[in-house]
């Protein structure tokens, strides 16, 4: 292994970051109703994440795309 990267364990592996580029949409999707659960599948990420971003704990500065 080259660096400082750590094996995987089984099927585990983990989530992608969510890009800052990607956040309106998100918060688009959070507006209309869709399910936390299937916007955080269409980026690969555990469906808190999305919650923080709906909550405001993240990415609060960034508005909604229209």
């Amino acid at each position: 292994m080259a660096g400082n990267e750590k094996p995987f364990r089984g099927n585990r592996r983990p989530s992608n970051p969510i890009r800052a580029v990607d956040v309106p949409l998100i918060k688009k999707r959070i507006r209309q109703g869709e399910f936390l659960n299937r916007i955080a599948a269409d980026y690969d990420v555990n469906p808190g994440r999305i919650s923080e971003i709906k909550s405001g704990q993240r990415f609060a500065e960034i508005p909604p795309a229209l």
